[in-house]
């Protein structure tokens, strides 16, 4: 597997300053594919000093030429499109079929999105007798997950380079191969030197000397809400802006009046997808009591197809921590219907595609992220119950409702503690805000309002 042996500085691989590397892992059949570098607090000190210097001319760029050089970014990463399957397959374990169409596919259409946003984006407005201007923000540190490793660069480096901003990236440790591929596609879209910078390295090293830098103006994390949590603490302590888009426990709500069959092999195919790796994946099944044994017969059979169509976990540490969780739930009172703590294969990091029945609000199962294909499913009494239920928890990533009319769907919708919904199965909307309530983090990514992240505002009264 192609691997730089730098890291990419003002424009150009350069040699990280220390000796140690990351071994890049398969996590199908545990073999190290590549290394990286493990840059250190001196090579970030030098990204951002390279973020900075870039920063006067970046910030004014006319907004049509920042365009254009998003949109070339999305063509490069189109002319990429199956090198980027094949490599998330490899570092993630993320099937082909998968890797293609999401890993590859959707941050290539968000990147599109920006490169019209950039040219369209009133950065300039009239108040009253005021002009307003939104500004950059100034220089950006984006610390990346393992899970969606090109979405969520995407997600944070584009509004970001839309609204004027220069970024250092420090992407997770387990999938920076990925990371690496999108540096070449800025270099070959001619974004300039010093306004995109990629450090690849270990969190505790290279993302908390990213998130404590002097000179980053604002931390974009998407993570777990334990790190989230003390990168805010770190941020703050310099009057720092963070976007935190953490963790999530979101509820799949299914009403009476749904098609209980299409709600619940809907709800698993949610969960199951990539490995239960989703920080958004509806991982609490809420059913009425007078459908719930039938609900859970669905669930099983469905997850029963799934066992030989996802991947596997990212690493062993995350292996053992789902199994450890669905040991917890049983041991707890939940019911296992379906899949199991064991691992299904000698070799890799597999989990069973696994349903938990008989699961109370008051389980670890019920509370806490699991991120494995996981599936908890819960019975409640009338729609309060269920209200109580779906809002229980110290999360607010996403969810969904099911009903036989959308306005039923809608009115309950509206009612819940969370940052975005989806009705009877709507789609994906990349141009909508992603983002959560409560502990599952603060701002938004996507479309314009994730663009309006990245930038400040000043007005001048005339």
């Amino acid at each position: 597997m192609k691997a730089h042996d730098g890291i990419y500085l003002d424009g150009a691989w350069r040699p990280a300053t220390g000796q140690d590397v990351i071994e890049v892992v398969d996590p199908a059949d545990e073999r190290v594919i590549a290394t990286v570098p493990a840059g250190t607090a001196e090579d970030v000190d030098a990204a951002v000093r390279a973020a900075r210097a870039a920063l006067p001319a970046w910030a004014a760029t006319p907004p049509a030429e920042r365009a254009a050089r998003l949109a070339a970014l999305r063509d490069a990463l189109a002319a990429r499109k199956d090198e980027i399957a094949e490599t998330v397959t490899a570092e993630l374990g993320s099937p082909p079929a998968f890797s293609q169409a999401v890993h590859a596919g959707l941050p290539i259409a968000v990147a599109g999105s920006y490169a019209e946003l950039a040219a369209a984006h009133p950065f300039e407005e009239k108040v009253g007798n005021s002009t307003v201007f939104h500004e950059p923000i100034g220089v950006v540190g984006a610390i990346t997950p393992w899970n969606y490793p090109l979405h969520q660069i995407v997600a944070k480096v584009a509004p970001a380079l839309a609204a004027g901003c220069t970024v250092v990236l420090k992407p997770a440790e387990d999938t920076p191969l990925t990371a690496q591929l999108f540096a070449e596609a800025v270099d070959e879209a001619g974004v300039p030197a010093g306004v995109f910078n990629l450090v690849t390295g270990l969190g505790p090293v290279a993302g908390q000397a990213l998130a404590e830098h002097p000179g980053v103006d604002l931390v974009s994390f998407t993570g777990s809400t334990a790190v989230g949590r003390r990168i805010a603490a770190t941020a703050g302590a310099a009057i720092k802006k963070v976007a935190l888009e953490l963790g999530g426990k979101s509820a799949n709500v299914i009403l009476p009046s749904a098609d209980l069959a299409k709600a619940v092999n809907v709800g698993v195919a949610n969960v199951m997808a990539n490995s239960g790796q989703t920080c958004s994946a509806w991982t609490r099944m809420l059913v009425h009591r007078d459908h719930y044994d039938e609900a859970v017969e669905l669930a099983a059979a469905a997850a029963a197809k799934y066992g030989d169509r996802i991947g596997p976990l990212v690493n062993a540490g995350q292996r053992e921590r789902v199994a450890g969780y669905i040991e917890q739930g049983v041991a707890e009172g939940a019911r296992l219907v379906a899949g199991g703590a064991e691992s299904p294969q000698e070799r890799g990091y597999f989990v069973s595609p696994t349903v938990l029945a008989d699961v109370t609000p008051e389980m670890t199962v019920a509370q806490e992220e699991i991120f494995g294909p996981v599936l908890s499913i819960l019975r409640y009494e009338d729609e309060d119950d269920a209200l109580r239920i779906a809002n229980g928890t110290v999360y607010g990533l996403a969810g969904a409702v099911w009903a036989g009319d959308e306005a039923e769907a809608v009115a309950f919708a509206r009612r819940m503690d969370t940052g975005q919904v989806d009705i009877n199965g709507g789609r994906f909307n990349p141009l909508a805000p992603f983002g959560g309530y409560k502990q599952s983090g603060v701002g938004r990514e996507l479309g314009a309002h994730g663009l309006a992240e990245y930038l400040q505002t000043k007005s001048l009264q005339f």
